[in-house]
């Protein structure tokens, strides 16, 4: 970056526009929920088909061979939750399409939990099912197992590994550990199937005796980690080596919050839409390893993207004195907050605290005309309240209606529930015939979630994102 390029770069603002610049939107893939659901029923089905075709009705004869039979059937959808819980962890743009981030980390989460659940019984039930077989203990068959059937060692290595992982998913535990923490010990999961998958190909009921079944679920491996490799590695590789994005300017929005303002090349043909969020490694000694999310707080304009950001931590409040010019790779964009999910004409925006970042975008590219788009910020204090000239300014510019809604609730200034059914009706009469985005705290999206639950708002005019990693 020369020096009038970084002269101009530091004096750069977002300043709102009555009509956001049109920049490349990212593709509409061609997929429902409903194929999504009726491929994973197939295969579940396709999977129990070849179990039986094995021979597997006829373990059922015995106590042991029940147990056993039990252990096999654990293991093999055990193992198809696993594939399943890599393409989640892909991030695909068709996924964030299809089901929007909120589901997808409901589904990371229970498929991870079934996942280990199912692989935890089939290790009990099969070592059960061979020590009745045989008319000796479990403690006894389960140390022959492993000391003398291929890649069991390993396998129950991968065991390990993935009750590891799935613990430290428990919120109590998640609560308590810092992202960074969090994120690289899911970088196991990668290991654990790997060993996992060398104990399914050499004595895996599908694999022993058939090649059809050897050849499907191969077929299932590699498309699972293609996907992984393809959207959450070579997409990233691909867009920050194009973009090359480095830091411009770093402005101070309001206290221990400010605006990283990131630049590159040929932005403007970067896909993106207002709403969405990118995950950000700034390439510094302390950084280059730590990727974290963020909401453009700013319509794209094929200039800069703009990223706010809350002093949470140490790693946050660093982010807010990164040096001008270093560079930053970029996973994404992610997310199904977007212009893209609108059912209605009129649009209704709630944000909470820094949840206004993606929202604030939303406000100055959304298609409005007076009367169509309003928006209702709650902040417990004014300090909280962020980006307050540019919102007024894109009201007074977009014919928007802006509700500010501050101050802790129980407070004189704030007696009752800003958010429940009868204060959100109030504030917006015709509340059941606009879309609503909503984004902010956990605690304040559930409430307004609700609300929406108590107004009989449909659901497909609902949109959302919970701050949570």
């Amino acid at each position: 970056m020369n020096a009038m390029s970084t002269i101009q770069a530091k004096s750069q603002a977002a300043v709102p526009t009555k009509k956001a610049r049109r920049v490349p939107t990212p593709r509409i893939w061609p997929v429902t929920a409903n194929d999504m659901y009726a491929l994973l029923i197939g295969n579940a089905v396709l999977i129990l088909a070849m179990w039986v075709r094995h021979g597997g009705l006829a373990e059922l004869a015995t106590t042991s061979g029940i147990f056993t039979a039990a252990g096999e059937i654990s293991a093999l959808y055990g193992t198809y939750l696993i594939l399943i819980q890599l393409v989640l962890m892909s991030r695909s743009p068709w996924l964030d399409q299809v089901f929007g981030q909120d589901k997808i980390n409901a589904a990371h989460r229970w498929v991870g939990f079934g996942a280990i659940w199912l692989l935890v019984g089939h290790a009990i039930l099969t070592t059960v099912g061979y020590a009745m077989g045989i008319g000796a203990g479990p403690v006894d068959e389960f140390l022959t197992l492993l000391g003398t059937y291929p890649y069991v060692l390993w396998s129950a290595v991968a065991l390990v590994l993935f009750i590891v992982v799935g613990f430290s998913s428990v919120r109590a535990v998640r609560r308590n550990a810092s992202y960074e923490t969090w994120y690289f010990i899911h970088l196991y999961t990668y290991l654990a199937i790997a060993l996992a998958f060398l104990h399914q190909l050499f004595v895996g009921v599908d694999f022993a005796t058939d090649r059809i079944a050897q050849a499907y679920w191969i077929g299932l491996y590699v498309l699972a980690f293609g996907s992984l490799l393809v959207f959450r590695f070579g997409q990233p590789i691909v867009v920050s080596l194009r973009h090359g994005l480095r830091v411009a300017n770093v402005v101070e929005e309001a206290p221990g919050i400010a605006s990283i303002y990131l630049t590159g090349r040929n932005l403007d043909q970067l896909p993106v839409r207002a709403g969405q969020w990118f995950r950000l490694r700034f390439l510094t000694r302390e950084g280059w390893y730590r990727a974290h999310p963020f909401s453009i707080s700013a319509a794209p304009n094929g200039r800069f993207l703009r990223f706010t950001i809350k002093e949470l931590g140490d790693y946050t409040a660093k982010l807010q004195r990164i040096p001008i010019g270093t560079g930053v790779f970029v996973e994404g964009p992610y997310g199904a907050l977007t212009g893209a999910a609108r059912t209605r004409a009129r649009v209704l925006l709630v944000a909470g605290g820094i949840g206004i970042t993606p929202l604030r975008s939303l406000l100055e590219e959304l298609p409005a005309s007076r009367g169509n788009l309003t928006l209702i910020y709650r902040a417990s204090g004014p300090e909280d309240v962020v980006f307050k000239r540019e919102i007024d300014e894109l009201a007074s510019l977009r014919g928007a209606t802006i509700h500010y809604l501050v101050g802790r609730r129980g407070s004189p200034e704030m007696p009752d529930d800003p958010l429940d059914p009868r204060s959100l009706r109030k504030l917006v009469p015709d509340i059941g015939d606009r879309d609503v985005y909503v984004c902010g705290p956990v605690g304040m999206t559930n409430r307004v979630l609700a609300t929406m639950k108590r107004l009989r708002i449909p659901d497909r005019q609902v949109h959302y994102e919970r701050f949570a990693f």
